[in-house]
Formats: C-alpha cells, sequence, structure tokens
C-alpha cells in the first residue's frame, strides 16, 4: 500500500498488507483509509500483457467490491503491468547488491501506481 502526501504530488510506499486473512486486510484498510484521511482509493488491477482481465483481476475487483461496501471514497481501478518489475529495477538501482523482498517489491510497485495516478490527474487540472 502507498499513499500521497496532503497535497497528492508524492506517492511513497506505507505499508504491506497481507491478503490471506481478508477480514483483517479490509479492516488495516478501512482503518489506514479513516485514519489518513483519504479522499481517493487507487488500486491496481492486474492485467495480462495483452490487456485483458484474468482470474487475478476478478480477484482484485471482487475484493475491492467488498471494501467500497465499508468507505465512503470512490475507488479507481490502474493498469498495474510491469510496475512489480519497474519497482524491482528501483530498489536494484537505489541498493545495489542486496536482495530484496516481494513484499518491499509490491509498496515500491504500489507508489508506482499511485504516482502515474498523481501525474496524471494533475496533468488533467492543469
Amino acid at each position: 500500500m502507498a499513499l500521497s502526501d496532503p497535497g497528492g504530488i508524492l506517492a511513497s510506499p506505507f505499508t504491506i498488507i497481507d491478503r490471506r486473512d481478508e477480514k483483517r486486510a479490509l479492516e488495516a484498510i478501512i482503518d489506514i483509509i479513516s485514519e489518513h484521511q483519504v479522499k481517493q482509493v487507487v488500486v491496481g488491477l492486474p492485467r495480462s500483457m495483452n490487456g485483458s482481465i484474468g482470474v487475478q483481476a476478478d480477484k482484485v475487483r471482487a475484493f475491492v467490491q467488498r471494501l467500497t461496501a465499508h468507505i465512503n471514497v470512490p475507488v479507481e481501478f490502474r493498469d498495474e503491468r510491469l510496475t512489480t518489475v519497474a519497482a524491482k529495477r528501483l530498489m536494484r538501482a537505489a541498493r545495489p547488491g542486496k536482495s530484496q523482498k516481494k513484499a518491499r517489491d509490491d509498496a515500491v510497485a504500489a507508489a508506482l501506481i499511485l504516482q502515474g495516478y498523481l501525474n496524471e490527474t494533475r496533468n488533467h487540472d492543469e
């Protein structure tokens, strides 16, 4: 999970939420939304390389549908293809020679997805 600064300029990795226990994951996300006064939720949608929606994307959509029943903020999906690859490259560049865990890569990927959204929406507002 990533959060942006209050001005919506910079996205930063925030935390890792384990979805194996869906109830706890939903509670954690709801708490973060409330605590940080989140005004927009951006969710990475894992599309296939050809752009199609597969099984994993359907699972993400179903999870988000359950989440939206408990929150009052808009949710937008963003294509997350190759963000984990980009995150791994960034982490290797930042810390050459150190192995990185998948969870850290996922948090950085979340920040990349959010940063792309922030950049795009900021450009539309100007």
